[in-house]
């Protein structure tokens, strides 16, 4: 019997190669783990929606293999994908807000076109922190009003589940698909990733087109894939990736890798690391610090050199009147295309629609929504422009490409998510991996991160890392 949810994406392939398996299998053994174990307010509560095609689509493509092959390595494999990425089919596509409850798209995102045509089966979609956490101050990470709260498999209830992919870290996780879509502005993909125990992949602003997806901030905004391990995160990002000229960001990315040719056991040798102490890691934990050290002392051990501290100023991180503008503006542009029949269309219409229901809608009120409403909208507003050159500035020039110029370095070590912010406004890749439990049995990521376009070079080493120490084990549900 088969293990499903342990299995990675080339082993599977090979099973279905070998008639062993069939994706139609697949899904229905999927659909048993989510029926077990995804119950609201009793389990894990990741899966928003089941795609009612997915046994459908998966024969068609066991029947597309017996008659021409395969497509490639995700034919077959089901993927799930969070709830702000558009899909022109039976599911919805609501942000986790009960105001778009009843939204469908018209269109596939790209990012989702991309993976139906490379064979992926889109098994569902995953629930988020509502609105992609841009909504209220102390909002828990995993809760929307249409969803309510994702819990972290590896302990329900006491552990952060991580935000806002919360869904798509939770439901890979606990084994409910081979992997997940997750998006993110800061932070979202890597921090469920790290407390999730999996493979988190935030690409460089552009790599990945971000058309048809509910937005927070032009400059920020990304897709990426969520896994079990390096080699099935790197296969998902290989099958999302490309131009598109619906969205001009990605005509700075130019020719893509084949990311499977990174995959190398040696992949940190000679490799110059920095680890940027002050302000990342000094409000570390002891168990967390600890983490760190062993994983310095792990990329050492496997070759690279490791240059400790170095100086990357984080005071500067501080504001983010960028995507209090640009949310304003991309919000109310996706808005005005949805439904006429639904009730908004607009951020001030939103936040009505919330006033008007304040007991489903504003548990934790909507302060970041009425902050952005407030500014003029208009990206030639004075303000945002001196913000956005500021971001620029601090985060690329004077920081991330400062420090790996300084140093002649690779790229920069991270605890979890506390590089996120930095990465973010500069809109350079980080790769986030496993590094271990606290001794709570809390899960505690590894994050690098370089600058723009290198997400081959994240991938070798996180793969390196990822063979030489082993770390993730899967959650009990039982």
């Amino acid at each position: 019997m088969i293990d499903v949810t342990a299995a990675s994406i080339e082993s599977l392939q090979k099973d279905m190669q070998q008639n062993r398996l069939t994706s139609y299998e697949l899904v229905a053994a999927f659909a048993e783990r989510v029926a077990a174990h995804d119950k609201l307010g009793a389990g894990v509560n990741a899966v928003a929606e089941w795609n009612p095609d997915a046994f459908s689509i998966a024969a068609a493509l066991d029947g597309e293999r017996q008659r021409t092959g395969a497509r490639g390595p995700l034919h077959g494999i089901p993927i799930l994908i969070k709830d702000n990425v558009d899909t022109a089919d039976h599911m919805h596509t609501s942000a986790g807000s009960l105001a778009l409850a009843e939204s469908y798209a018209l269109e596939d995102a790209e990012v989702a076109r991309r993976l139906r045509a490379a064979g992926a089966v889109l098994l569902g979609k995953t629930k988020m922190t509502e609105w992609a956490n841009f909504m209220a101050e102390g909002m828990p990470s995993g809760y929307s009003s249409r969803g309510g709260q994702v819990n972290n498999p590896y302990g329900p209830g006491a552990f952060d589940v991580g935000g806002s992919s919360s869904g798509s870290g939770a439901a890979i996780a606990a084994g409910f698909a081979v992997a997940a879509i997750g998006t993110e502005t800061s932070g979202s993909i890597l921090s469920p990733s790290s407390e999730n125990m999996l493979v988190g992949i935030k690409p460089t602003v552009g790599l990945v087109s971000r058309y048809g997806i509910i937005p927070i901030a032009y400059s920020q905004d990304t897709a990426g894939p969520m896994a079990k391990t390096v080699a099935d995160a790197a296969l998902l990002l290989q099958a999302i990736v490309g131009y598109d000229p619906r969205d001009p960001a990605t005509g700075a990315a130019g020719a893509t890798p084949d990311y499977r040719m990174c995959l190398l056991e040696r992949g940190l040798e000679g490799v110059r690391l920095g680890v940027p102490r002050a302000g990342y890691y000094e409000h570390l934990s002891a168990e967390q610090a600890a983490v760190m050290e062993r994983a310095i002392e792990d990329v050492r051990r496997l070759g690279a050199v490791v240059i400790d501290p170095i100086e990357l100023s984080a005071k500067r991180e501080n504001g983010y009147e960028v995507l209090l503008y640009e949310f304003k503006s991309a919000l109310n542009s996706y808005l005005r295309k949805v439904d006429p029949r639904l009730p908004v269309h607009s951020l001030k219409e939103l936040i009505a629609f919330n006033d008007a229901d304040k007991e489903r809608m504003l548990r934790y009120g909507q302060a970041i929504l009425l902050a952005s409403e407030e500014t003029s909208g208009s990206l030639t507003d004075p303000d945002y422009l001196k913000a956005r050159l500021r971001d620029l500035r601090y985060a690329r020039e004077e920081g991330i490409d400062h420090v790996l110029r300084e140093h002649a370095l690779d790229a920069l070590l991270f605890p979890a998510n506390y590089g996120a912010a930095i990465a973010a406004k500069a809109g350079y890749p980080s790769i986030t991996v496993p590094g271990g439990k606290l001794e709570n049995g809390c899960p505690f990521g590894v994050t690098f991160t370089s600058t723009a376009f290198t997400e081959a070079k994240l991938i070798r080493m996180a793969y390196a890392y990822e063979q030489g120490t082993m770390h993730r084990v899967a959650p009990d549900l039982t």
